[in-house]
């Protein structure tokens, strides 16, 4: 496994990661003991990084990942997140960054985890009723008492990054980033690179579109949530189908899966981006992690320009009320 480091002084992570939250909601039916199993084989196959959130099956994907780890714990470099909160049934009811409940969002976490630390620390959306230098703040006491050791934040605005270093050290921001969400290259990932802050790529395989195994929003399970999202929805899954067809084309042309072209795109972009995409199954797995043998020349990195330049997404990456909460 191909290895890249996390922030500027923190631990070697593997240059794709696992994205778990499908283990426990938004895609379909799920199999605990399988999703465990398939933690252990990422393990065995040098995957180190493990992404997770409290807000995840309302913190049923902690619990999952925590009893994965039960005993593998210093294999793992394990992160998750606070914010987003959940309430009866699964309702969404609110966003928080008040200093009282990022410490009880974190030992809720390290609780359903398991563990007497957590590794990353993500604030999951900025709280715009909360300075970010106080949410910050009480995340950087979190690292001082021993609960956490590196902190992040997911889908900040650059302004926001700055005035957060300057109250703690951020070792990682996770932003969506793909072929389809390239929006972090105006600005996002030079501000990255520039702070020594890891560009963590979420969805880096748009939400399995560019994977190619999607030919139908009749191939979604009946409660998966991409049924309501704007990309799969009607004339624009159509047209965004078209453009991941000349992506396989081209994949077949290298020698590799659409998956894998895709993942190889975003691993080009800089040493400093990790991908976690998910998945349920040993076969994803092992072909994401496949990815890191694919070599883009400038001449397919060029192609690949030309068949699905920047913005050709049709629809938004969320429905109205999400995108609210991005580049915070």
């Amino acid at each position: 496994m191909q290895m890249r480091k996390l922030g500027k002084d923190g631990p070697a992570i593997s240059a794709v990661g696992l994205g778990c939250m499908g283990m426990s909601e938004f895609y379909g039916a799920t199999d605990e003991a399988a999703n465990i199993d398939l933690i252990h084989k990422a393990l065995d196959r040098g995957v180190n990084f493990f992404d997770t959130a409290d807000m995840y099956g309302s913190g049923h994907n902690e619990t999952l990942v925590g009893k994965a780890l039960a005993g593998k714990r210093d294999q793992a470099v394990l992160a998750t997140k606070f914010a987003i909160q959940r309430g009866e049934g699964g309702s969404f009811v609110g966003l928080s960054g008040k200093p009282e409940y990022v410490k009880q969002a974190c030992d809720a976490s390290l609780k359903r985890l398991g563990v007497d630390h957590i590794d990353l620390y993500y604030q999951h959306r900025v709280d715009p009723t909360v300075p970010i230098e106080d949410t910050v703040g009480a995340m950087a006491e979190l690292v001082q008492a021993g609960k956490v050791k590196y902190l992040g934040l997911s889908e900040a605005a650059s302004a926001t990054i700055r005035r957060a270093c300057a109250v703690h050290p951020i070792s990682a921001l996770q932003t969506e980033f793909s072929l389809w969400s390239r929006e972090p290259e105006d600005e996002l990932l030079a501000t990255c690179a520039e702070l020594g802050v890891t560009f963590v790529a979420y969805s880096p395989l748009g939400r399995g579109f560019l994977t190619g195994a999607i030919r139908s929003v009749d191939d979604l399970d009946e409660n998966d949530y991409r049924r309501s999202a704007p990309r799969f929805a009607g004339e624009n899954f159509a047209k965004n189908l078209a453009v991941v067809d000349k992506v396989h084309a081209l994949a077949e042309e290298k020698g590799c899966t659409p998956a894998q072209l895709a993942l190889a795109w975003v691993l080009a972009r800089g040493e400093h981006i990790v991908p976690i995409p998910g998945t349920r199954k040993l076969s994803r797995l092992e072909e994401n992690i496949g990815a890191t043998e694919v070599s883009l020349t400038d001449a397919d990195l060029a192609a690949i320009d030309e068949i699905a330049p920047k913005g050709f997404a049709a629809g938004t990456r969320y429905p109205e009320q999400g995108m609210a909460l991005v580049n915070g």
